[in-house]
């Protein structure tokens, strides 16, 4: 199935929340210097891939250049998404600590404005190399050449891969996903974020069952929340 929505089917109930997302994180990036994301989770499965390459899509389509950066380096799957090579990529920039070349990393989507860096050969230290001057410089020199950044990360719970790398972000989104994560591992997710001090752009309530529609991609839907919430 092809999970480009936004690109597929720009009308569709989900392509509309997508857009609503979009707007939302427009604002919250307002006043950034470099405009940088990254859509993590708490588990996986929840749909973060999805919704990073619609969201990417979408901020495309609003005629601004966009960078799409699987950094998801342990299971990332962005590039079957777009179809691509998954030769030459992320991992294998930060281990080449080839950051002044990163264009040679960039793959076609064949989406204009919106370009693709892909996970890469699976590393043995996954949480090192995103914890680098490597990947610091990375973003550093693609700022330059791009409106806004989006990192599809690993999920929380258990790795600290996107803990660690939410240094180099400006904001982050997380994606939960209906009747399928527990409360108690997005409270986790939340907790450790804000440990961090870290800007959270929102949660994104993801496959959400629609009733009554025709909406192309199994009545998925997502919802935002603007902010976070804690217990009293």
């Amino acid at each position: 199935m092809d999970e480009l929505i936004v690109k597929k089917n720009p009308k569709s109930s989900i392509s509309e929340a997508i857009r609503v997302v979009r707007t939302n994180i427009q604002f919250s990036l307002k006043l950034k210097k470099n405009k940088t994301i990254l859509v993590t989770s708490s588990v996986q499965g929840e749909g973060k891939s999805f919704i990073s390459a619609n969201l990417a899509i979408s901020f495309a389509q609003k005629d601004l250049k966009v960078l799409l950066v699987d950094s998801d380096l342990r299971l990332g799957r962005l590039h079957k998404i777009f179809k691509v090579s998954n030769t030459k990529g992320f991992s294998n920039l930060l281990v080449d600590n080839d950051s002044k070349n990163y264009q040679d990393y960039i793959k076609s989507t064949k989406i204009e404005n919106l370009s693709f860096i892909s996970r890469g050969t699976v590393p043995p230290n996954p949480s090192e190399l995103l914890d680098s001057n490597n990947a610091a410089e990375f973003i550093k020199a693609a700022s330059k050449d791009f409106d806004i950044i989006i990192f599809d990360g690993t999920p929380i719970n258990g790795l600290t891969d996107s803990l660690v790398f939410t240094k180099y972000v400006e904001e982050v989104v997380v994606v939960a996903s209906s009747n399928y994560t527990k409360m108690k591992f997005l409270e986790n997710t939340i907790k450790s974020l804000k440990a961090l001090e870290v800007n959270i752009a929102g949660i994104i309530l993801n496959k959400v069952p629609i009733k009554n529609t025709s909406s192309y991609y199994g009545g998925y839907y997502g919802g935002y929340y603007g902010g976070y919430y804690t217990k009293d």
